[in-house]
């Protein structure tokens, strides 16, 4: 059983006018197999915690700390944070023109588990993953997000997150720009790692519509960078219903 604890977080970004906070406090604890839905208006901070998270270096942590088994992930680079089980599925995955989703995925592999996997095995698993996410197999061929669409970026995340297993995965607004079709794709392949390992999910989104899919354990409501409310999945349904109004008064 592994714990992600987010404790007294306090994030800021550089602006032309200065330093501006963006996340003033936040708490959040979760545990394997959870999944915890972050839900709030928008700019509300939460893709600011997602991209703290993962190291992003526009993104200033002023205080607090972020702990993987009592580990702080704050002190590790990028790549570390990455090899302790950290995964951030990007709302907006950047091209890297050039090299190959093969070639990405198979050097991903390497850098998380020391050493390079058995080349039969390792192709019958991507295979496997691709044909699970409804992915043409000359997917395989492509350069990174280069080309893509809305839906084969986000494909391309969950293709990445089901090969390298992560310990807990950031998943920012993961059903941004997805038809029905998508997003149910993209859903079974998120309940497949959560139903076949011990990961544990910061699942981010502006609507409802995923969790139709994705059955969150527990809800937490930003608001002006911080945790305003928090329960089970019923507060998910009271949002689509009332919306976030009563939050911004």
């Amino acid at each position: 059983m592994s714990t992600l604890e987010i404790k007294n977080l306090h994030v800021q970004v550089e602006t032309n006018d200065g330093p501006k906070p963006i996340l003033r406090g936040v708490n959040l604890t979760v545990g394997s197999n959870e999944v915890h839905a972050i839900m709030g208006p928008n700019g509300s901070g939460k893709s600011t915690l997602a991209y703290s998270i993962a190291g992003h270096p526009a993104y200033e942590v002023t205080e607090g700390e972020v702990l993987l088994d009592g580990e702080n992930l704050l002190d590790m680079s990028v790549d570390e944070r990455a090899r302790a089980g950290l995964f951030l599925a990007m709302q907006y995955p950047v091209e890297v023109p050039g090299v190959s989703v093969a070639n990405f995925l198979r050097t991903a592999k390497t850098a998380m588990d020391g050493q390079a996997p058995k080349v039969r095995q390792w192709i019958g698993e991507v295979n496997a993953a691709m044909e699970r996410l409804r992915m043409d197999p000359a997917f395989a061929q492509r350069d990174v997000n280069a080309g893509f669409s809305g839906g084969e970026k986000k494909r391309f995340e969950i293709l990445q997150m089901e090969l390298l297993r992560p310990r807990f995965a950031v998943l920012d607004e993961t059903d941004s720009g997805l038809d029905v079709d998508a997003l149910r794709i993209v859903s079974e392949g998120v309940n497949r790692l959560h139903d076949d390992s011990e990961a544990g999910f910061l699942l981010i989104t502006h609507y409802t519509r995923i969790l139709r899919y994705i059955k969150p354990d527990y809800v937490h409501v930003f608001v002006n960078g911080r945790v305003a409310e928090q329960g089970g999945p019923e507060l998910a349904d009271r949002l689509e219903e009332e919306g976030y109004d009563r939050f911004l008064k």
